[in-house]
Protein backbone atom coordinates (compact mmCIF):
# COMPACT_ATOMS: atom_id res chain seq x y z
CA UNK A 1 0.00 0.00 0.00
CA UNK A 2 1.59 3.48 -0.71
CA UNK A 3 2.03 6.37 1.66
CA UNK A 4 -0.73 8.49 0.43
CA UNK A 5 -3.51 5.54 0.56
CA UNK A 6 -2.14 4.87 3.73
CA UNK A 7 -2.13 8.33 5.02
CA UNK A 8 -5.93 8.96 2.96
CA UNK A 9 -7.23 5.83 5.67
CA UNK A 10 -6.35 7.79 9.03
CA UNK A 11 -9.03 10.42 7.96
CA UNK A 12 -11.65 8.70 8.78
CA UNK A 13 -11.18 7.58 12.18
CA UNK A 14 -9.89 11.36 12.82
CA UNK A 15 -13.11 13.23 11.47
CA UNK A 16 -15.40 10.86 12.88
CA UNK A 17 -14.04 11.77 16.44
CA UNK A 18 -15.98 13.99 18.92
CA UNK A 19 -12.94 16.26 19.89
CA UNK A 20 -12.54 17.15 16.21
CA UNK A 21 -16.02 18.06 15.59
CA UNK A 22 -16.25 20.02 18.30
CA UNK A 23 -12.81 21.51 17.85
CA UNK A 24 -11.39 20.44 21.56
CA UNK A 25 -7.98 20.07 22.48
CA UNK A 26 -6.71 22.59 20.14
CA UNK A 27 -5.00 24.73 22.90
CA UNK A 28 -8.55 27.15 21.72
CA UNK A 29 -7.13 27.43 18.42
CA UNK A 30 -9.92 26.87 15.41
CA UNK A 31 -9.66 23.70 13.97
CA UNK A 32 -8.61 24.45 10.88
CA UNK A 33 -6.58 21.09 9.26
CA UNK A 34 -4.30 20.67 6.41
CA UNK A 35 -3.96 17.45 4.66
CA UNK A 36 -0.97 18.06 2.07
CA UNK A 37 -0.04 15.74 -0.97
CA UNK A 38 2.06 15.61 -3.77
CA UNK A 39 0.36 16.74 -6.80
CA UNK A 40 0.45 13.39 -8.91
CA UNK A 41 -1.91 11.53 -6.25
CA UNK A 42 -4.19 14.39 -6.77
CA UNK A 43 -6.84 11.60 -8.50
CA UNK A 44 -6.47 9.47 -5.79
CA UNK A 45 -7.12 12.29 -3.71
CA UNK A 46 -10.08 13.30 -5.23
CA UNK A 47 -11.46 9.86 -5.25
CA UNK A 48 -10.95 9.38 -1.50
CA UNK A 49 -12.57 12.43 -0.71
CA UNK A 50 -15.96 11.42 -2.43
CA UNK A 51 -15.90 8.18 0.07
CA UNK A 52 -15.67 10.18 2.70
CA UNK A 53 -18.55 12.22 1.83
CA UNK A 54 -20.58 9.25 0.89
CA UNK A 55 -19.57 7.58 4.15
CA UNK A 56 -19.90 10.18 6.45
CA UNK A 57 -23.00 11.89 4.52
CA UNK A 58 -25.10 8.78 4.61
CA UNK A 59 -24.66 8.28 7.92
CA UNK A 60 -27.15 9.50 10.58
CA UNK A 61 -25.05 9.06 13.09
CA UNK A 62 -21.69 10.93 11.94
CA UNK A 63 -21.52 15.11 11.15
CA UNK A 64 -22.02 15.53 7.30
CA UNK A 65 -19.09 16.66 5.12
CA UNK A 66 -20.14 20.28 2.82
CA UNK A 67 -17.22 20.33 0.19
CA UNK A 68 -16.02 24.14 -1.24
CA UNK A 69 -14.21 23.74 -4.75
CA UNK A 70 -12.38 26.91 -5.08
CA UNK A 71 -12.26 26.59 -8.60
CA UNK A 72 -16.24 25.75 -9.06
CA UNK A 73 -16.76 28.86 -6.74
CA UNK A 74 -14.70 31.18 -8.77
CA UNK A 75 -16.18 29.90 -11.73
CA UNK A 76 -19.97 30.56 -10.34
CA UNK A 77 -19.37 33.93 -9.25
CA UNK A 78 -17.67 34.88 -12.61
CA UNK A 79 -21.03 33.70 -13.82
CA UNK A 80 -23.20 35.28 -11.38
CA UNK A 81 -21.48 38.74 -12.08
CA UNK A 82 -22.21 38.26 -15.42
CA UNK A 83 -17.79 37.86 -16.73
CA UNK A 84 -17.13 34.53 -17.35
CA UNK A 85 -17.38 34.76 -21.11
CA UNK A 86 -15.64 38.38 -20.95
CA UNK A 87 -12.55 36.63 -19.34
CA UNK A 88 -12.76 34.03 -21.80
CA UNK A 89 -12.82 36.80 -24.00
CA UNK A 90 -10.16 38.73 -23.12
CA UNK A 91 -7.62 35.97 -22.67
CA UNK A 92 -7.73 35.48 -26.04
CA UNK A 93 -7.20 38.88 -26.92
CA UNK A 94 -4.65 39.85 -24.44
CA UNK A 95 -2.94 36.68 -23.17
CA UNK A 96 -3.84 34.79 -19.74
CA UNK A 97 -1.50 37.43 -17.36
CA UNK A 98 -4.21 39.88 -18.31
CA UNK A 99 -6.71 37.66 -17.67
CA UNK A 100 -6.02 36.67 -14.17
CA UNK A 101 -4.87 39.92 -13.12
CA UNK A 102 -8.59 41.17 -14.64
CA UNK A 103 -10.20 38.29 -12.66
CA UNK A 104 -8.03 39.14 -9.14
CA UNK A 105 -9.36 42.26 -9.65
CA UNK A 106 -13.18 41.48 -10.20
CA UNK A 107 -13.28 38.81 -7.17
CA UNK A 108 -11.03 41.68 -5.00
CA UNK A 109 -8.24 38.97 -4.33
CA UNK A 110 -5.52 41.18 -4.29
CA UNK A 111 -6.16 42.35 -0.88
CA UNK A 112 -8.81 40.02 0.20
CA UNK A 113 -11.33 37.12 -0.51
CA UNK A 114 -14.20 38.25 0.94
CA UNK A 115 -16.27 36.87 -2.20
CA UNK A 116 -15.17 33.60 -1.23
CA UNK A 117 -15.23 33.50 2.45
CA UNK A 118 -19.06 34.98 2.26
CA UNK A 119 -19.95 31.99 -0.53
CA UNK A 120 -18.50 29.25 1.85
CA UNK A 121 -19.81 30.81 5.48
CA UNK A 122 -23.58 31.16 4.04
CA UNK A 123 -23.24 27.52 3.01
CA UNK A 124 -22.00 26.05 6.37
CA UNK A 125 -25.00 24.51 8.60
CA UNK A 126 -24.21 23.52 12.49
CA UNK A 127 -22.06 20.31 13.50
CA UNK A 128 -20.93 19.73 9.94
CA UNK A 129 -17.48 19.43 8.25
CA UNK A 130 -16.20 21.72 5.85
CA UNK A 131 -13.52 20.44 2.89
CA UNK A 132 -11.99 23.13 0.92
CA UNK A 133 -10.96 21.39 -2.82
CA UNK A 134 -10.00 23.18 -5.44
CA UNK A 135 -6.42 24.52 -4.69
CA UNK A 136 -4.33 23.52 -7.85
CA UNK A 137 -7.26 24.09 -10.16
CA UNK A 138 -8.08 27.40 -8.64
CA UNK A 139 -4.08 28.49 -8.97
CA UNK A 140 -2.65 31.36 -9.64
CA UNK A 141 -5.84 33.38 -9.64
CA UNK A 142 -7.23 32.49 -5.53
CA UNK A 143 -4.38 31.55 -3.79
CA UNK A 144 -5.23 29.20 -0.16
CA UNK A 145 -3.01 31.46 2.23
CA UNK A 146 -5.62 34.15 1.22
CA UNK A 147 -8.68 31.96 2.03
CA UNK A 148 -7.84 30.55 4.86
CA UNK A 149 -6.85 34.03 6.67
CA UNK A 150 -9.91 35.41 5.02
CA UNK A 151 -12.21 32.44 6.71
CA UNK A 152 -10.50 32.09 10.31
CA UNK A 153 -12.49 35.06 11.66
CA UNK A 154 -15.51 33.39 9.89
CA UNK A 155 -15.75 30.30 10.86
CA UNK A 156 -15.49 29.37 14.49
CA UNK A 157 -17.95 26.09 15.73
CA UNK A 158 -17.27 23.85 12.13
CA UNK A 159 -13.44 22.15 11.48
CA UNK A 160 -12.18 22.83 8.26
CA UNK A 161 -9.92 20.72 6.15
CA UNK A 162 -8.22 21.54 3.28
CA UNK A 163 -6.58 19.22 0.75
CA UNK A 164 -3.53 20.80 -0.85
CA UNK A 165 -1.24 19.93 -3.79
CA UNK A 166 1.75 20.26 -1.93
CA UNK A 167 3.68 21.05 1.37
CA UNK A 168 2.62 21.66 4.52
CA UNK A 169 5.33 22.45 7.37
CA UNK A 170 3.18 23.39 10.36
CA UNK A 171 4.64 27.32 9.78
CA UNK A 172 4.47 27.45 5.16
CA UNK A 173 3.08 26.49 2.53
CA UNK A 174 4.43 25.40 -0.96
CA UNK A 175 2.51 24.61 -3.27
CA UNK A 176 2.94 21.72 -5.97
CA UNK A 177 6.12 21.57 -4.06
CA UNK A 178 7.77 24.32 -5.35
CA UNK A 179 5.88 27.20 -5.16
CA UNK A 180 5.85 29.41 -2.23
CA UNK A 181 2.29 30.83 -1.04
CA UNK A 182 3.09 32.49 1.71
CA UNK A 183 3.05 31.48 5.24
CA UNK A 184 0.31 30.13 7.46
CA UNK A 185 0.67 29.08 11.20
CA UNK A 186 -2.81 28.39 12.12
CA UNK A 187 -3.91 25.19 10.70
CA UNK A 188 -3.04 21.69 11.79
CA UNK A 189 -1.76 18.95 9.75
CA UNK A 190 -4.82 16.11 9.79
CA UNK A 191 -2.37 13.43 9.06
CA UNK A 192 1.43 14.66 9.34
CA UNK A 193 4.12 13.17 7.02
CA UNK A 194 6.89 11.75 8.33
CA UNK A 195 8.80 13.90 5.83
CA UNK A 196 7.08 16.79 5.12
CA UNK A 197 9.38 17.71 2.02
CA UNK A 198 8.32 16.87 -1.54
Amino acid sequence: MSQIRKRLDQILPEIKKKDFLNNKGLGNEIGFYLFDYDPEDELIVRDHIDFLIRKMNNNPDTADIVEFDLFNIMIEILEDKGYLEKTFKMEEKSGSQKMIKKIKTTLSLKSNARLFTNYISERVEENQIIFITGVGKAWPIVRSHTVLNNLHPEIEDNPLVMFFPGSYDGASLSLFGDIHDDNYYRAFSLVPRKDSVI
